[in-house]
């Protein structure tokens, strides 16, 4: 049984969300927030010594797998109970680009959207950031937005885990009022949240900020 160890309001949301559209039996361990510093639960650190979320486990306590971060995660998942679902064929034109996404959305993508939301906490102390904070925003999301011109999806014709991975980037945007300036970006957020394995998995991932 794969099981998703579930931080509310945080990019385990989009795990929940792959293993919907997959139609796979799963299990949810719920973490909850510090009401006070918003971090992750010391109970995480049981699962994982990094304590952060989301962590897939496989087997009684793991012991088939545990698998920490999104995009590693993702991949375990299409790989071993995809099916050829929610990915290009390895040998296809697709792929390569596929794989750039699951690794773009953390490794470069979330990178300034999190600093924006760090320094926000600053104050004044954060001011002389936010003119590389922001050109960098404008640099990476108006990537995005150009890769969605004339296309549903950021791979093929349909959905895929570079999608669902990438869900997250859109999300926060339209959290800080960005996306009105991405038409492209956003109808594909927009397209994405209509779908009814993404409801489900808001259902039962609990409240969630973010879409």
């Amino acid at each position: 049984m794969l099981t998703i160890h579930h931080l509310n309001n945080s990019r385990s949301q989009r795990i929940l969300w792959l293993l919907e559209e997959l139609d796979l039996p799963y299990e949810i361990v719920r973490y909850q927030r510090d009401a006070t510093t918003s971090l992750a639960p010391p109970e995480l650190q049981a699962v994982h010594p990094l304590g952060k979320s989301p962590v897939l486990t496989e087997g009684p306590e793991g012991a088939r797998a545990t698998i920490i971060e999104s995009g590693a995660i993702v991949d375990y998942i299409l790989r071993h109970h995809g099916g050829g679902r929610l990915s290009p064929a390895t040998d296809s034109a697709d792929y390569d680009a596929y794989v750039q996404w699951l690794h773009y959305a953390e490794g470069s993508a979330a990178l300034p959207l999190m600093m924006r939301l760090y320094t926000s906490r600053l104050g004044e102390a954060g001011a002389p950031l936010q003119p590389r904070i922001d050109s960098e925003l404008a640099n990476h999301l108006g990537y995005v937005e150009a890769s969605l011109a004339g296309r549903d999806w950021l791979v093929g014709d349909s959905l895929t885990g570079a999608d669902i991975q990438m869900s997250f980037i859109g999300e926060i945007a339209g959290v800080y009022g960005l996306r009105a300036k991405y038409p492209n970006m956003d109808a594909w957020v927009k397209r994405f949240q209509a779908r009814d394995a993404y409801k489900r998995a808001l259902e039962k991932g609990g409240p969630y900020s973010f879409a």
